[in-house]
């Protein structure tokens, strides 16, 4: 018996994948993906995560890519344009979690501010998910996506009358219901 076998040893089948040339070439693509977003991001999870929506987005959108142009300049133009999409979407929400203003410097205890402001969020982040689905999606696009309200609507389905109206009842909702728990927008 060698060592490759015996009892209890788990010997696994070797499954054949066929690729086409353009996965092919994007799967010999992945080490220099992972090195330019490990240049692009600040932790090696976050790198990885970008790597896994680069190659999704480049597997969904392959239609876009012209067969005999390099594959590698249009793979890193995804993973520019994700890590830039995803940059500005942390910031908004960045933005709406854990505002700073000016009230922030006057409160004399900064971890009370900060304790305050957490909390603020939290009900912020509570009451937009309590918004109707069409409200909550609108202003999800708009107000901390930002999406333009054509873009929006587009998104949506909708013509953009009508996503704005969406976005009108979002907004004096949210209002209402932080006014009610004591919260400043």
């Amino acid at each position: 018996m060698d060592e490759t076998s015996g009892p209890g040893r788990f010997i696994p089948h070797e499954r054949s994948i066929d690729l086409d040339a353009f996965q092919t070439e994007l799967v010999e693509l992945l080490p220099r993906l992972r090195r330019f977003a490990r240049a692009v991001c600040r932790s090696d999870a976050d790198a990885q995560d970008l790597v896994q929506a680069t190659v999704e987005r480049a597997l969904v959108k392959r239609s876009g890519w012209t067969p005999g142009t390099r594959l590698d300049s249009w793979a890193f133009t995804i993973m520019r344009r994700i890590h830039i999409d995803d940059a500005r979407s942390r910031t908004r929400w960045g933005k709406v979690l854990s505002p700073e203003d000016d009230h922030t410097l006057n409160v004399a205890d900064a971890a009370q501010a900060g304790e305050a402001l957490r909390a603020d969020a939290l009900a912020v982040q509570a009451a937009v998910r309590n918004l109707p689905d069409d409200q909550r999606l609108a202003v999800a696009l708009v107000l901390i996506d930002g999406l333009s309200y054509a873009e929006a609507a587009v998104v949506l389905g909708v013509p953009a009358g009508t996503l704005t109206s969406r976005l009108v009842r979002g907004r004096q909702t949210l209002l209402q219901t932080l006014d009610e728990q004591g919260v400043t927008a």
